[in-house]
């Protein structure tokens, strides 16, 4: 997602971070832009637009109910869960993907960063919850189930970190349940003129998004212009460029951390034995990527959270600590961010509060 971010902002486009949409506006009953609410620095915002998008996923009916407050629910929300061991559990560097379980699912094991991730679940959710948890039938099956593929059995002890995400599926009048429930994307506009994107997945967004942007130009009264996203390098790509080993995902951007590294070689140590991250790694997270929590750098830009969820509570306390520095924050902001960011790691671990339940 970062790297989406970072590829608009190269292209022009401006990104606000940590505001969240309170209001619709209207022009003659015509949507001509939002308020938005800056969770940071408090106060509102005022944005006009020729064209408003709505593009939240699972929380599309919750934007559509600010400008149709009676209109009818098109989503309907799907539970996925996913489990991470340590790579030695798949016994090599090769996925495993077993087409049919007891419910119907896809069983997949993916080495990722040497862990192994498994997956997944399909469990209708009637309530939307920004961190959804998972429950413990639900580890249970996964666990069960990839006994039988793996090198050896995990239990409830090996388990590194489990997460959870809402597919946004579009409702269908006769769908029994949400493996029948629609993964194709639809594109809605209101009388108001508000454009709804939902539905699809990440192997169809850019489809998604060049057909959204024809529709909001047409009704914008923009002039058309093909899309450019298909040949369109993602920010940090490179031809012919290096390996960087552990920095190769930075792309291009891996050189000018290496140079803070040789400006400052402590930022080059790491933060934890079991963990990829540096403290050089954070000052760019804060720097470069927008980050402003905890929760941004251990859980969005490194990933720490889903590879090893204790572990990055364990420096969770370093990194505040860091990013005070950059950002100009005291103390209380430092115990704050710790406390928060370890409550959060509860979440993350079997037994969460989706388990005590």
């Amino acid at each position: 997602m970062i790297n989406l971010a970072q590829t608009a902002a190269d292209e022009g486009a401006t990104l606000l971070n940590y505001t969240n949409v309170r209001e619709l506006r209207r022009s003659n009953g015509i949507t001509s832009g939002v308020v938005v609410q800056d969770e940071i620095g408090g106060g509102e915002i005022s944005i006009a637009a020729r064209c408003v998008i709505n593009a939240t996923g699972p929380f599309t009916d919750t934007v559509r109910r600010l400008d149709e407050p009676e209109c009818q629910p098109i989503m309907k929300a799907s539970r996925g869960v996913h489990v991470v061991l340590d790579g030695s559990f798949l016994g090599g560097e090769t996925a495993i993907m077993v087409p049919h379980t007891d419910d119907g699912r896809v069983l997949f094991a993916i080495p990722w960063l040497d862990r192994v991730v498994i997956g997944t679940t399909d469990t209708a959710v009637e309530e939307l919850d920004i961190e959804p948890e998972a429950h413990p039938d639900e580890i249970e099956f996964i666990l069960s189930h990839a006994a039988k593929y793996l090198t050896h059995d995990p239990t409830y002890a090996d388990i590194k970190s489990v997460f959870a995400g809402l597919r946004p599926l579009v409702m269908r009048d006769s769908a029994e349940n949400t493996a029948e429930l629609s993964r194709e994307h639809q594109i809605l506009i209101s009388a108001s003129g508000l454009v709804t994107i939902t539905g699809g997945k990440w192997t169809t967004y850019r489809l998604m998004a060049e057909e959204t942007i024809d529709q909001a130009v047409t009704l914008a009264g923009l002039t058309y212009a093909p899309s450019e996203t298909r040949n369109l390098a993602i920010h940090g790509w490179e031809k012919n460029f290096p390996v960087f080993g552990a920095l190769g995902h930075y792309g291009v951007d891996a050189y000018r951390i290496e140079v803070m590294i040789d400006q400052d070689p402590r930022l080059g140590a790491f933060l934890h034995e079991d963990l990829p991250v540096t403290a050089a790694l954070v000052v760019w997270s804060v720097r470069e990527e927008m980050a402003q929590s905890v929760e941004d750098v251990l859980a969005r830009r490194t990933r720490c959270l889903l590879l090893d969820a204790r572990a990055s509570g364990e420096i969770a306390e370093d990194v505040a600590k860091i990013m005070a520095e950059e950002l100009g924050r005291d103390k209380d902001w430092v115990r704050a961010q710790v406390r928060e960011y370890r409550e959060l790691v509860a979440r993350y671990l079997p037994g969460g509060t989706a388990g005590q339940a």
